[in-house]
């Protein structure tokens, strides 16, 4: 029988990666909830991007930081929509810095949202998705890089990396896949901020296909992940990254 797609819930869902998967998951037939931080205008925008193109969204703000914002993300699309059946767990912040320069106030911003506020996605996923769901999260291919001036964030990716395979042997029994994407660099504010175009030039020399990634490569493969011809990949760190690593 044929997968049924319903609602799908994309963390840090308005920009960037997650602006174009929650595109991409409308225009597959989705029922997708946007969740953001803090830019109204950005959300609405995507969603009357979304509504415009005949899919079904909405936006729900939320600091995943908080852990009370979890819950409350999940309610709001059962509400809308009915239970859920794939988190995608996207949002995160990526601050640079050696690890002795490294404040606690930089340490512990990343820590609470880059593997606190997935940790807290997957616990929820894991009591409330549907049986047969999936639970899709973010690492990066600087978990295999090392590079100086990464520690921290390298860090919290490694976390969820290990959180990954761990969940998919938990929830095996109830036919829910657990799998992360570990992306190199991808074309978005988050990775363009503060670089000059001929950093970002080296950087596409670096990789064997000659540029750097676009949010539409990384989608695909979420989207993949989410369908029914993904189900029989479980557990999995899918490093998209051009063969950089």
């Amino acid at each position: 029988m044929a997968r049924t797609k319903s609602t799908i819930i994309v963390t840090g869902g308005s920009k960037g990666i997650g602006a174009e998967m929650s595109r991409r998951f409308a225009a597959d037939g989705w029922n997708v909830v946007v969740n953001y931080g803090h830019d109204d205008a950005a959300a609405a925008k995507l969603l009357k991007e979304i509504e415009t193109a005949g899919g079904k969204a909405i936006a729900v703000a939320g600091d995943l930081s908080d852990p009370t914002a979890m819950p409350v993300l999940f309610d709001a699309a059962e509400k809308a929509f009915g239970r859920a059946t794939v988190l995608v767990n996207n949002a995160g912040i990526m601050k640079l810095g050696s690890i002795a320069e490294c404040d606690d106030e930089m340490f512990e911003r990343q820590v609470a949202l880059n593997l606190g506020g997935v940790f807290r996605g997957m616990r929820e996923a894991a009591r409330r998705l549907a049986d047969g769901g999936r639970i899709i999260s973010f690492s990066s291919s600087v978990v295999g890089l090392y590079q100086p001036g990464y520690g921290v964030y390298a860090a919290t990716k490694a976390g969820v990396e290990a959180l990954t395979h761990i969940l998919a042997k938990e929830l095996g029994p109830r036919r829910i896949t657990v799998n992360a994407v570990a992306p190199g660099p991808v074309a978005t504010e988050l990775f363009l901020d503060d670089k000059s175009d001929e950093q970002v030039a080296a950087i596409a020399r670096m990789n064997p296909l000659g540029r750097i990634g676009e949010p539409k490569d990384i989608a695909s493969i979420v989207a993949f992940l989410a369908s029914e011809e993904g189900g029989w990949i479980n557990g999995q760190i899918i490093r998209a990254n051009g063969g950089v690593i």
